[in-house]
C-alpha cells in the first residue's frame, strides 16, 4: 500500500488507459483520497486503483471514480474482507471505470442525472455494472 500522493504517474497512465479526462479524474480521486486518509493499493485482476479507509467522502459503500475505487475502513466495507465478496465488487466497480473510459468526465453529470431520475438498482450504470455483484437487492 502507498499512500494516495505517491502513485507513480505511470501507473495512473496505465489504469486511465491513456484517456486524458481519465487521467485526470483519477488524479482528483487520488488526492480526495488522500484528504480523507485513504490508503492506496493496486489490483490486478480489475485493473483498479483501491483507495480503502478513507473516514468518508464517498458514497454508498463506495464511489468509482476514474480508475479509482474510494471507499471506507476495510473491517466497516465488509466486502473487501472476503475474497469472494470482494472479487464481484470489483468487478462491479470494473464496470464503472470502463463507463468513465466511454464518457470521459461527462460520465459523472450522466450517472448523477440518471440516479437522481433512477436510484439505486434502477439506475441503468448500476445495472450494466451487474446489480448483485455491486451489492444491490433486486
Amino acid at each position: 500500500m502507498t499512500a494516495p500522493l505517491q502513485v507513480p504517474r505511470a501507473t495512473v497512465r496505465a489504469v486511465s488507459r491513456g484517456n486524458r479526462q481519465v487521467v485526470f479524474a483519477t488524479r482528483v480521486a487520488l488526492l480526495w483520497g488522500a484528504l480523507w486518509g485513504g490508503r492506496v493499493e493496486w489490483d490486478r485482476e480489475s485493473a483498479l486503483l483501491i483507495c480503502h479507509g478513507m473516514r468518508t467522502g464517498y458514497g454508498r459503500g463506495g464511489t468509482c471514480v476514474g480508475a479509482v475505487f474510494l471507499t471506507g475502513p476495510v473491517t466497516a466495507g465488509r466486502a473487501l474482507a472476503d475474497p469472494r465478496r470482494r472479487r464481484a465488487l470489483l468487478t462491479h466497480e470494473a464496470v464503472h471505470a470502463e463507463q468513465w473510459r466511454r464518457y470521459g468526465v461527462s460520465f459523472a453529470i450522466r450517472y448523477l442525472v440518471e440516479e437522481a431520475r433512477r436510484p439505486g438498482p434502477a439506475n441503468r450504470f448500476e445495472i450494466e455494472a451487474g446489480l448483485s455483484d455491486g451489492g444491490y437487492r433486486p
